[in-house]
């Protein structure tokens, strides 16, 4: 959905809800935009719902707060990263010493919010639009539920205990809410992809391409139900969309920005690099790559990863194209782009003497689809690898393990890794978590430390992660409390503006 983020900045009473910044606002006549006349026509209801996805680049459109607070937060805690510790974004977070007052929880807080807030405006707005066709008013309505459904699902697994707010509200007093039950959070989840995914087509035409599809629906409740351990019910949904999605045929087609929306795409945050109206670039490029390379080094991946990435490997013994797809390292096969105009593959060898790692981020380094110095490729939140590793995942603990292991080996066989065999239920079970996993989606949006939690908080061969996050070498291991750090702390900013808020605990 190369779409310029251009739309209306929806009034809100609290910073639950924060409003979009003016420079995402394009109306003819701001000074006589009300509440009431916004919302009559199909220009509105278009505008309400591009700000709604708007909000998964952050709550204040800002490429700085998506990266180096919002992503650094989804991600940082996680085994496969080593953050930059001379860096200050998510630094306390990563070494598990964060507070209430840190910024990154409340930024993760905002962004979901706000694109609640604004889901909740279109869902109860949009109906009443009669100068539109009524299935299209379905098809916008179902796409907000879509996007309200992901944040809170973000919500209940980052901080667990959050209000359920299900109506725009302009009172104040009527956003100071308590904390919702979890369960009463997940039901909710479940209610809004399943009418959406009642609605949503499969496809758009190409002037649509990249939003919500009945596809990313379906894979949505089949995370969902993996993530609270309904493995029938989750297997059941990755069956729905098996094969009606492919693997691209280069792992790295995920990553440049030269397949956006394509064949492995289930759903993208989408950027354009269009700077007409917003900016609607990213820094992704830069953050990865060696000051050698004009980057700015503010993540690394950990010595753990790299060790279990250099299993990965094809039949004849060589490394898999992951490998090289996902990590700079000292092999006379990694190359990494600059970003010379026009940019230029160059061999580990000729920086390696002027690194200050060994071993770096190849994903997102790269110069494509640029607009100045930063880059408009899409970043994936859910692509079809990931859901073959869960079908795998939820097969397995159904008691399908030589099925399982085929899903499995549709990933590997992409990559010319060799084939698995041979494994039982629990080794496919280790095998999936702390080798497949880590090695197909490492420092993707929003997986590993997610995952983490999810295997720390189930029932199922329950993961202590604190031992984990030890075996694995994590920096600040020792710091990390098992019942305080699996969950971020409520905002200090929230408890001040809402006294019904209980802090998590132990924070």
């Amino acid at each position: 959905m190369k779409l310029k983020i251009a739309a209306l900045c929806f009034l809100s009473a609290s910073t639950l809800f924060t409003a979009c910044s003016d420079k995402f606002l394009e109306l003819d006549d701001k000074q006589n935009l009300t509440e009431n006349t916004f919302w009559s026509t199909r220009q509105h209801a278009m505008q309400g719902i591009t700000a709604t996805y708007a909000a998964l680049q952050g709550y204040d459109g800002s490429k700085w707060t998506w990266f180096e607070s919002v992503y650094t937060t989804l991600n940082y805690k996680g085994d496969d990263i080593d953050n930059n510790k001379n860096e200050p974004y998510g630094k306390n977070l990563a070494a598990f010493v964060n507070s209430a007052e840190d910024a990154g929880s409340w930024s993760l807080w905002a962004t979901c919010y706000t694109g609640i807030g604004r889901a909740n405006q279109v869902i109860a707005k949009v109906p009443g639009i009669s100068v539109m066709p009524e299935n299209e008013r379905n098809q916008i309505v179902a796409e907000a539920k879509f996007l309200r459904a992901y944040n809170y699902f973000l919500l209940v697994n980052g901080f667990e205990n959050v209000p359920l707010v299900l109506a725009f509200e302009k009172d104040l007093a009527k956003l100071q809410v308590p904390q919702a039950a979890k369960e009463a959070v997940w039901a909710q989840i479940e209610k809004d992809l399943t009418e959406a995914e009642a609605v949503l087509p499969p496809s758009y035409s190409s002037e649509y391409v990249g939003r919500v599809t009945k596809g990313a629906a379906t894979a949505m409740l089949g995370k969902m139900f993996l993530f609270q351990e309904k493995w029938a019910q989750a297997e059941a949904k990755f069956r729905e969309i098996y094969g009606k999605y492919s693997l691209n045929a280069n792992y790295v087609d995920n990553f440049n920005g030269t397949k956006e929306n394509g064949p492995e795409s289930i759903f993208e945050i989408q950027w354009s690099g269009d700077r007409s109206v917003s900016d609607e670039r990213h820094p992704f490029n830069f953050e990865v790559r060696p000051g050698a390379l004009d980057g700015w080094e503010l993540m690394y991946p950990s010595d753990w990863l790299v060790t279990t990435l250099k299993t990965d490997k094809t039949p004849g013994g060589g490394y898999s194209d992951r490998v090289y797809g996902t990590i700079f390292f000292d092999d006379p096969n990694s190359y990494m782009w600059d970003l010379g105009v026009p940019a230029s593959k160059i061999p580990y060898a000729d920086v390696k003497g002027s690194m200050v790692r060994q071993v770096y981020f190849n994903k997102y380094a790269y110069p494509n689809d640029r607009s100045g110095a930063y880059v408009g490729y899409n970043i994936s939140i859910i692509r079809y690898a990931d859901v073959l590793l869960m079908l795998a995942e939820a097969a397995n603990e159904n008691g399908k393990t030589g099925e399982a292991i085929g899903f499995v080996n549709e990933v590997r066989v992409r990559s010319k890794a060799a084939p698995i065999a041979g494994m039982n239920k629990e080794q496919l079970r280790e095998h999936i978590r702390n080798v497949e996993r880590p090695v197909e989606l490492s420092m993707e949006w929003g997986i590993r430390w997610f995952d983490l939690i999810r295997w720390g908080r189930g029932n199922t061969a329950k993961m202590n992660i604190k031992n984990i996050m030890t075996a694995h070498g994590k920096p600040g291991a020792k710091e990390y409390v098992e019942d305080k750090h699996i969950r971020y702390p409520i905002p200090l900013k929230e408890i001040s503006v809402n006294p019904l808020l209980k802090q998590n605990h132990l924070y």
